[in-house]
């Protein structure tokens, strides 16, 4: 039986929820709570030059959450299809990527936070980094 393969309409923008009180507010994210899947990384980026594009690849199997920690920056995901474009600028907003998309990241303001949560470890196996090996992929 053949796998269905994930589309742009797959990914969704899941509120994570934050608490307010008096001395600020707190988001917390929860293994298999309010993450659909165990976090196995963590990593952010920061200090991205204008104009600059990040990511550029997709994965066969990591799922990511993509939060703007601080500022804001879009998030254009493709599935050999079709292409969307999410803006996220609130801390408690998560996009959540699944697997066989190609994803890049733009636009991003100054002194923003990129924060991803990831279902697996760096494996370089993983990755898909050209686009045409990725749109054959996307075929299959």
């Amino acid at each position: 039986m053949k796998k269905k393969r994930n589309t742009v309409f797959d990914c969704s923008i899941i509120d994570i929820s934050k608490v307010h009180t008096i001395s600020g507010n707190i988001t917390v994210v929860e293994n298999d709570k309010n993450i659909p899947f165990a976090v196995k990384r963590i990593y952010y980026l920061y200090d991205v030059p204008g104009g600059e594009l990040r990511g550029g690849h997709a994965h066969y199997e990591l799922e990511q959450f993509i939060v703007a920690a601080s500022g804001s920056f879009d998030v254009i995901i493709n599935d050999g299809t079709n292409r969307k474009r999410v803006s996220l600028n609130r801390p408690n907003l998560a996009l959540h990527v699944v697997p066989g998309l190609w994803r890049e990241l733009d636009n991003f303001s100054s002194g923003s936070i990129c924060l991803v949560l990831a279902s697996h470890i760096y494996e370089e196996s993983d990755y898909i980094r050209d686009y045409n090996s990725f749109l054959d992929f996307a075929k299959r």
